[in-house]
């Protein structure tokens, strides 16, 4: 009878941790989405519709054009978005794209001022901006 109460308390314990970890990476994306959904939001031009057209909440962001996932954590991993014509400015949402490696924003037409938030960005090793109208500088961090 020990013997079967401690293996139904084992198998309780497990099947909680197996939820716990489903619903901690399904924030996680969840997370990401929002911050690409804010991204999008301030995109005032974007001519060739390839946000307009491909970022819809009705599919993965993993799935989405310019985006993608690191198969490990099935978090974003890069965010490459260059020679698209885009016009507006950065989210400061970006900043919680914490699995971020690539960040190409490279020949489009982004304004505004540097994000400090792009320093939350701790993996980040690859950031192309190039060919922008950003202003400020670049934040020391």
């Amino acid at each position: 009878m020990v013997n079967l109460l401690a293996h139904l308390f084992l198998f309780s314990l497990s099947r909680h941790c197996f939820v716990s970890c489903l619903t901690a990476n399904t924030k996680n994306i969840t997370t990401d989405l929002y911050a690409l959904i804010a991204f999008k939001s301030l995109i005032t031009s974007d001519p060739y519709d390839m946000l307009a057209n491909n970022w819809s909440t009705s599919s993965s962001v993993c799935t989405w054009a310019g985006v993608t996932c690191d198969e490990r954590h099935g978090r974003v991993h890069s965010l490459i978005l260059r020679d698209m014509s885009l016009r507006g400015t950065v989210s400061p949402n970006i900043g919680n794209l914490s699995f971020l490696v690539m960040l190409d924003l490279k020949n489009n037409s982004f304004g505004g001022q540097f994000l400090r938030e792009l320093c939350r960005l701790r993996r980040l090793k690859i950031l192309q901006t190039s060919y922008n109208k950003f202003v400020g500088e670049i934040p020391a961090t």
